[in-house]
């Protein structure tokens, strides 16, 4: 070891003559990202996480190592900031939707287990003679596994809306909720406090009841501030300035917790909270994502800088013995809860395998205690014996996976779910198969979109404005808010099962980033994009574009053409290119008319009781704001009287009228019920039928 470091200082001898032109702590920080960035390529190259590459750099760099890193007070204070943006990480992504929707999976299957692991741990040690301070950190340590390990196999294995994705899913949710309860208890096991009787059964509840009032308080401003505030940001459609504000959310709500003289992690987790009840909860997950990873693998090395190989490699039985004793109970414990839930034996045992693990978060409770003095298993030395076997646990997961997996299809066991409904629901947009994705809405992508719902094809459009999304949203359509060049947000509309990706962007060096991501992504994927000149088609076709549209050959029908006609339906592409070439048209001359307060137009109960007409489930409750034939208008020209049309809002002039537009409406789009807005007037009219309702 001593010719290595010896080696290594040689080497390293010209950065420390550099020293007067750069930082003193550069150069450490340098070798640190290079190490990391190979590290974890080799990682995901093995079939292994990044964590365990960061862990690795950090014990190969650290003074348990090659002692290449003196100061570690940078890393730690980099660690600081990655357990802030892990916990905001994860309060974006929880969602009290979810929550709702696999309520039993979640409350009785998470609670089942993260109960019988803390009870089980505590009396073991108990048995020891290991203090119950002690005692409840450890089992608090043993009871979270990682989320992002077992979602990441199981997704890469299309598992997550399986029996045993959702089941991981649900008791993953209830130890991410518990891991924030045990961020505001581990500080109060201090055996300081204890044994000065500081930390009594009083303060604990007066912790809780503050901590109740500050979540309290954040639900309340998540609901009422936030969304409207996001929503002002947003229409800048600038994504430096969305990431500012997100960022000031997380650290501001963070450092005034702190203030209460709660954790900072628990303020982070809030302030993901709050985001995550607004409608850009998934945007601001995937601009932060990036710096999120950054600082995580600063707080995963600050862990490997702790670690003392020599201290593991004197222990080794016990580190084996320890892995080998957590790995039985958390799988046998998953197995219990699984059973509860109504799962089939051998499915248990992979929901089991797959959360067998000691998670990541642990790390960041374990930091918690250790700066309160607690010892991880209750003796000196329990953190690196932790450290050892959380490592062990998190690589041998992929493998056990595997092999739970491989038991029950050779035992022929189908992936049963218990009967209750609730245990299987899709998350977002999983539910889309061999669907078109629409990047951008503008004019080009409001008549495809029109066009794909008319020939019922499946579709999801992607844009950074709120003001298209919520056109987009109150037209019925799909919609996912977000940069579509966001990995994260490319990753949710399902690029990898989509079947046509379509860039309606003008600009080309938008169309070339995005097309490189998607491409990246799913290098099959044909890719549909539109440019303005004819210059620029070959650099986009470079870059993966498989059909580039030139605004000079009328590329609204030329880019719904190339769309549609792989789909092949039966009525015929041409229809829905006519319907959506003229509502496209007509959208546009409304546009530009005054608008009015809005009166809200739907069949009475009288209409529909009365029967007689097998179309009143065409008509939905329309609001008009305006009162004027938009159409009419463009041509300059007068109507008679106003008709509206039951299913999508379209106002138009009577049969009376030169120009008879809500028959014309009719006949493009097939649309049969119209209600007329003349005052006084409550009928309507069916087409298809010739009847008055």
């Amino acid at each position: 070891m001593l010719r290595i470091q010896a080696l290594l200082g040689c080497l390293l001898a010209p950065l420390a003559q550099a020293e007067g032109t750069t930082p003193p702590f550069f150069g450490e920080v340098a070798l640190l990202l290079v190490a990391s960035a190979v590290v974890a390529f080799v990682s995901s190259r093995a079939g292994l996480i990044p964590i365990i590459g960061f862990l690795l750099v950090g014990l190969a760099t650290g003074p348990g190592g090659l002692g290449l890193v003196h100061d570690p007070e940078l890393i730690n204070a980099a660690a600081e900031i990655g357990v802030v943006l892990l916990l905001f990480t994860i309060g974006i992504e929880f969602s009290l939707e979810r929550l709702g929707r696999i309520s039993r999976l979640v409350f009785v299957g998470g609670g089942l287990q993260v109960g019988l692991t803390v009870a089980l741990v505590l009396g073991g040690m108990a048995l020891l003679g290991v203090s119950w301070q002690e005692g409840l950190f450890t089992s608090f340590l043993i009871a979270i596994s990682s989320t992002a390990i077992a979602m990441k196999l199981l997704s890469d294995k299309g598992q997550t809306t399986t029996g045993v994705g959702q089941a991981s899913l649900g008791i993953s949710i209830f130890q991410d909720l518990g891991a924030v309860a045990m961020v505001l208890v581990v500080p109060m096991l201090a055996l300081r406090e204890a044994a000065t009787g500081g930390a009594g059964l009083g303060d604990l509840l007066l912790t809780f009841g503050e901590a109740t009032l500050l979540i309290g308080g954040v639900l309340l401003l998540a609901r009422r501030g936030i969304p409207q505030f996001l929503e002002a940001v947003a229409r800048s459609c600038s994504r430096e300035v969305f990431l500012l504000v997100v960022i000031a959310v997380c650290f501001g709500v963070a450092f005034a917790t702190s203030l209460t003289g709660l954790s900072l992690a628990l303020g982070a987790f809030l302030a993901g909270l709050l985001v995550s009840e607004s409608r850009f909860g998934q945007q601001a997950l995937g601009e932060i994502f990036p710096l999120q990873i950054l600082f995580s693998a600063a707080f995963f090395i600050s862990v490997g800088l702790l670690f003392d190989l020599r201290f593991v490699l004197g222990n080794l039985l016990l580190v084996l013995g320890l892995f080998v004793l957590v790995l039985a109970l958390k799988v046998g414990v998953v197995w219990l809860a699984a059973r509860v839930l109504g799962f089939a034996n051998l499915t248990a045992i992979q929901i089991g395998l797959a959360l067998s693990n000691i998670g990541e978060f642990a790390f960041v409770l374990e930091r918690v205690g250790h700066e309160a003095g607690l010892n991880a298993f209750g003796f000196e030395g329990g953190s690196q014996t932790f450290i050892a076997v959380t490592v062990l646990s998190m690589i041998a997961t992929p493998f056990l996976v595997g092999w739970g997996e491989r038991l029950r299809e050779r035992a022929g066991v189908r992936d049963a779910t218990p009967e209750n409904p609730e245990q299987i629901a899709t998350e977002g947009f999983d539910h889309l198969q061999n669907h078109v994705i629409l990047a951008g809405y503008g004019d080009y992508a409001r008549k495809l979109a029109f066009a794909l719902q008319q020939a019922e094809i499946p579709f999801l459009i992607l844009t950074l404005s709120p003001d298209g999304a919520n056109e987009a949203e109150q037209a019925g359509y799909p919609v996912l808010r977000g940069d579509y060049a966001n990995v994260h947000i490319l990753a949710l509309s399902g690029v990898e099962r989509a079947r046509i990706f379509v860039i309606a962007d003008d600009e080309a060096a938008v169309v070339h980033r995005v097309a490189s991501v998607v491409r990246g992504h799913n290098p099959g994927l044909p890719i549909v994009a539109r440019t303005r000149l004819e210059a620029e088609r070959e650099a986009l076709e470079k870059a993966g574009v498989g059909y580039v549209v030139i605004e000079e050959e009328h590329s609204a029908r030329v880019l719904m053409q190339q769309v549609l006609d792989p789909f092949d339906r039966a009525a015929g592409v041409e229809t829905y290119l006519n319907r959506a070439m003229r509502r496209g048209a007509g959208q546009r001359q409304r546009a530009e008319v005054p608008q009015v307060a809005a009166r809200v137009f739907a069949l009475t109960a009288e209409e529909i009781a009365r029967g007689g007409c097998a179309h009143t489930e065409w008509a939905n409750e329309i609001g008009v704001t305006t009162s004027v034939c938009a159409d009419c208008v463009a041509l300059g020209d007068r109507w008679v009287h106003l008709r509206v049309c039951l299913t999508c809002g379209y106002v138009g002039c009577c049969d009376d009228s030169r120009n008879k537009h809500a028959t014309a409406h009719f006949k493009s789009t097939g649309h049969p019920l119209i209600k007329s807005l003349e005052k006084g007037d409550t009928w309507t009219w069916c087409y298809v039928d010739q009847k008055i309702l």
